[in-house]
């Protein structure tokens, strides 16, 4: 069997990428991106995955995080990729990865990547807004008058300091949702927010609505991110990002060419690693 890591002067080439989607669920939504980074690589080395590293005086595992949900907030649909030195069966190491993982961080699917840029792919996300103590009958009114506005200036304290931007702009979609909640009184919001610099999170969306409209929020809102991925401007809704990578590998497998697979693995721009 091929070794797992080569030490750093015999580093091996990477020939496979694979694209990973993972929920974070339960109490583990309060991990934070670092926090995930530390538990994931371990997971690498639990399930024995031969990993490929970077060159140069500190070569670090390969592996590139793209759209990172904020700490805090659930997710059914967060993304990444790793470079494999040896190719492994994409169920396998699935698998894999999820028994290294504790519970509430769930691989949920592994596929090939057929080349592009998944990043570029994460153009806008799905959110439900669930607000405990709040009837969703008050919260209609206040979502139409968010809706009414074309610019919401809220603000945020960020790594520079407090900034003020506007998150009207970014939201292509908010409704009263219909969903069952997880207690007797309380609003859900559907929300899709189209990613952009400075990035529009759901939190800001509330702080937007408590601007315009008087809502009575007396506890913290609980975010769960359902989707990210390609934007469907015509119905403002959230593609499947993956679909073109297993599109490829169907197409691969059945010996036909696949219309969607337009990009080169080379001309592949990963989303950068966070340090």
């Amino acid at each position: 069997m091929a070794p797992v890591q080569a030490p750093p002067s015999q580093q091996l080439p990477a020939v496979q990428k694979l694209r990973v989607r993972f929920a974070k669920r339960g109490r583990l939504r309060f991990t934070s991106h670092r926090d995930f980074q530390r538990a994931f690589e371990r997971a690498v080395r639990r399930a024995e995955l031969p990993v490929a590293f970077s060159h140069g005086f500190s070569p670090h595992p390969k592996i590139s995080y793209a759209g990172a949900a904020p700490t805090g907030a659930a997710s059914e649909a967060e993304y990444l990729e790793i470079s494999l030195t040896h190719e492994r069966a994409p169920e396998q190491v699935r698998a894999a990865l999820d028994e290294a993982l504790p519970p509430g961080l769930d691989i949920l699917e592994v596929v090939t990547a057929a080349g592009g840029s998944l990043a570029e792919r994460l153009e806008a996300s799905e959110w439900l807004i669930s607000l405990p103590g709040v009837d969703p009958v008050t919260a209609q009114p206040a979502v139409e008058a968010f809706l009414a506005r074309d610019e919401i200036l809220v603000e945020r304290m960020t790594k520079r300091g407090l900034r003020s931007f506007d998150c009207r702009d970014a939201v292509l979609r908010l409704a009263v949702g219909s969903e069952p909640a997880p207690v007797a009184s309380c609003a859900i919001l559907q929300v899709v927010l189209r990613h952009g610099t400075p990035a529009v999170r759901p939190d800001d969306v509330l702080a937007g609505m408590l601007e315009v409209a008087a809502l009575p929020v007396s506890g913290p809102a609980l975010l769960t991110r359902l989707a990210q991925g390609p934007l469907i401007a015509a119905t403002g809704t959230v593609d499947d990002p993956l679909a073109r990578d297993r599109d490829a590998t169907q197409a691969t497998a059945t010996g036909q060419v696949d219309s969607h697979q337009t990009h080169s693995a080379e001309g592949d721009a990963a989303a950068p690693t966070t340090p």
